[in-house]
């Protein structure tokens, strides 16, 4: 018979079936991680590993793995489980009572669903109904069940019909490292940064003795992983407990003996890693949490973190590796201002950095050519919910002439030329709006106009509008049809935002930008954001509240301006109705020149709001000037006051649940204009507007009302490219 030691040593040496679970889109460098620990591997799946190891091993994958998420001990695999009932049995026939330590306290971790099991947490339900039976049924006390702090997690998922049942051997998933308690926004997960310095060749850069540099370091965690590795300090070295000491196989002489191991390596790496690893960014509060961070991971003496902007002069370093996580601008509005970040990234690397590589987490990887250098390797990734990409980029050395002196760093290509080098397309439309700028010049300094169109398609490969807002510029793009490649559309689209700011010498963040698409009803006036960030501009005598950001519109139609003027000039002493009011601008100036009393109207709370706000911003008596919330095609359906002037600005068309019918300007504007006129005194006018491009007068309009278009009037320069963007009309009552 063996002796206990002899037993002890075969057990320990028993490959033992395990799997390990990672972000999807780690599987191989998992793989090649773990079979460096000592691992045999087998096959990998989405977002897991399988394979076998020895206890030592097991123990050494949750102490030393800095990419998994858990490390799992196979305990059953089943086919064909399709139901509560199959769940149950599966997991009774399991020896749990080998394999869960006495009076471990128990919850279940459940993953998948099947046609007849939907929800986790009537999956888990089963497993732990089967393990409880279990335990009954060979006359073994119960486990406790504990959902918040288990001793021990039991796994299991399902997936078309195949369960596997385990054992987690690491409690806490193994990316909580332990050190980020404070966190910036959108932190990396742990394991995230360590696999991107491992596509970055990091591990072998620091035995080269390398420098790191992470110009937008967030809460740290790339250079906290990076000085971990340089350090060789296991990743969960300082975590109290793991899932195996709830584990009835648990050897805890051998696991001090590999915690001794990894905690002298520690001590060692520490004293003997002399590198340079820097961070910086512009947030201090940023700054404060990654400095707090590298202390508790023990490598606050490694890395030097300083606050200040990411394109700023890096501090004098070594050549070695960039490596950084920008912002990735998932709505659309936030892209001017990555442009101009990635273009200005591009010419601080090729400026301070020749020699170097860089390696960039990018949400778009569009954005990277912004960067102005080519990407010799690309390498996907998922960032929690979000598909990112890992550029890998040379910057070459600068060349040095025979007996000259040095020159530019080697360029390769035209997009190698970097930010300042644009496309002959891109500086095409930067001349176009160069040419713009001046042929309004004269108008806009006699007119001090500070509100206007500045571009509009006027080069159809470019399908901007570019609107200017006093010091802030509003840009839309308009959809492309599908005839034009969705690829070079969004090329164009970063071409023609990266040249604003240095045409128009603003910064980048005074730009906003959404996309224009032919818009259903009311769809246009719909909030897009919240924000609720507006500006004050203005417009003659008038001072006007404008949101650039939060809607598709903003509050201020650029194009009417001639109308609102008209308005201001035609208004002295007069009762004045505004209908389809919006944000009431119109009634603004006309009452800021000189209307007598006015009654604005819409269905909308909160334009009706926005216009209160106007009203006050000017401050206008809202006793003798009413706003009103009703459906205009009803109010004027109702026998009410006559007006001296009336102005009319209709939707071209609106379902809107708030209104009775269906509107379609084309359609209903003759029965409108005639109810209109029934609100008008016999010597009054209604200006009637629309911006149905192809909209026609119906010709009883002219028979029985003194009709006449003011669309050419109506027209200032920065819209005279578009004649028909608005139809204005005169109307009248004819003399008897």
């Amino acid at each position: 018979m063996p002796s206990s030691t002899e037993q002890s040593s075969e057990t320990a040496h028993e490959e033992l079936a395990f799997l390990a679970t990672c972000p999807r889109s780690m599987e191989a460098l998992l793989a090649e991680e773990l079979t460096g620990l000592g691992a045999t591997i087998a096959r990998t799946s989405v977002s897991s590993v399988h394979g076998s190891a020895t206890r030592e091993v097991l123990y050494r994958l949750c102490l030393w793995s800095r990419l998994a998420n858990r490390v799992i001990l196979v305990a059953g695999r089943f086919e064909d489980i399709e139901d509560g009932p199959g769940l149950v049995a599966a997991s009774n026939s399991i020896e749990w009572e080998t394999l869960i330590a006495p009076d471990a306290s128990l919850r279940v971790d459940f993953h998948g669903e099947s046609a007849q099991i939907r929800h986790t947490r009537f999956g888990a339900q089963c497993i732990k109904d089967g393990v409880v039976d279990r335990f009954q049924d060979h006359g073994r006390v119960r486990p406790d069940i504990d959902p918040k702090a288990a001793d021990l997690r039991l796994y299991a998922h399902l997936h078309r019909g195949r369960l596997v049942l385990g054992i987690d051997l690491s409690g806490d998933s193994l990316h909580l490292r332990g050190y980020r308690l404070d966190g910036a926004s959108a932190p990396l997960k742990e394991n995230l940064a360590a696999a991107l310095l491992v596509r970055a060749d990091w591990p072998a850069r620091a035995v080269r003795g390398e420098s790191l540099f992470d110009p937008m370091c967030g809460s740290g965690t790339l250079l906290i992983e990076a000085a971990l590795m340089a350090c060789d300090v296991a990743p969960n070295l300082t975590r109290a407990r793991f899932g195996f000491h709830g584990w009835a196989g648990h050897d805890e002489a051998l696991w001090q003996n590999i915690h001794g191991e990894a905690a002298n390596r520690a001590r060692v790496g520490r004293r003997e890693c002399r590198l340079t690893l820097c961070g910086r960014d512009h947030n201090l509060r940023a700054v404060e949490s990654a400095r707090a961070n590298a202390g508790r991971a023990g490598v606050e003496s490694l890395i030097q973190i300083e606050h200040g902007d990411a394109l700023s002069t890096p501090p004098v370093m070594t050549p070695g590796l960039v490596i950084t996580n920008p912002p990735y601008g998932e709505r659309l509005g936030e892209l001017p201002a990555l442009i101009s970040l990635y273009q200005g990234l591009g010419a601080l690397l090729r400026e301070h950095f020749a020699g170097w590589s860089v390696a960039l987490l990018t949400g778009d990887p569009k954005l990277g050519h912004r960067l102005g250098m080519k990407a010799h390797r690309q390498y996907a990734f998922k960032n929690g919910s979000l598909d990112t990409k890992l550029l890998l980029i040379d910057v070459h050395e600068r060349v040095r002439p025979e007996g000259g002196e040095p020159a530019q760093a080697a360029i390769k290509s035209d997009e190698d030329a970097g930010a300042v080098t644009h496309s002959a397309g891109a500086q095409m439309f930067a001349n176009r709006l160069r040419k713009n700028r001046k042929r309004l010049s004269k108008w806009l300094k006699r007119s001090g106009v500070e509100c206007y169109r500045l571009y509009d398609a006027d080069m159809p490969e470019y399908a901007l509008a570019i609107d200017i807002y006093g010091g802030w510029v509003h840009v839309q793009e308009y959809a492309a049809p599908r005839s034009v490649d969705a690829n070079q559309a969004e090329r164009r689209l970063l071409e023609a935002i990266g040249v604003l700011p240095e045409v128009l010498e603003i910064p980048a963040d005074y730009i906003f930008l959404k996309r224009r698409e032919r818009q259903a009803g009311r769809a246009q006036y719909e909030r897009r954001d919240s924000s609720g960030q507006r500006f004050q501009v203005s417009e003659g005598d008038a001072r006007l509240w404008v949101n650039l950001r939060d809607y598709l519109d903003t509050g201020l139609f650029l194009d009417h301006r001639p109308v609102r003027r008209w308005l201001h000039d035609n208004s002295a002493g007069k009762r004045v109705l505004n209908l389809f009011c919006y944000t009431a601008t119109a009634s603004v100036q006309a009452i800021l020149g000189g209307a007598a009393e006015s009654l604005s109207i819409d269905m909308s709370n909160t334009y009706l709001g926005w216009a209160e706000d106007n009203f006050r911003l000017n401050r206008l008596n809202m006793s003798r000037h009413k706003l009103l919330r009703e459906d205009c095609m009803a109010w004027l359906e109702r026998s009410g006051p006559q007006f001296d002037l009336i102005f009319m600005d209709p939707p071209t068309f609106s379902n809107s649940k708030k209104m009775d019918n269906v509107l379609d300007i084309q359609r209903d504007h003759a029965h409108m204009i005639e109810r209109a006129m029934v609100h008008l005194a016999s010597e009054g006018t209604l200006l009637f507007s629309n911006n149905l491009r192809r909209f026609k007068m119906d010709d009883a309009m002219g028979e029985r009302f003194d009709v006449t278009s003011l669309s050419k009037q109506m027209l200032d320069p920065d819209f005279e490219r578009r004649p028909d963007i608005h139809h204005v009309y005169q109307i009248r009552h004819r003399s008897a």
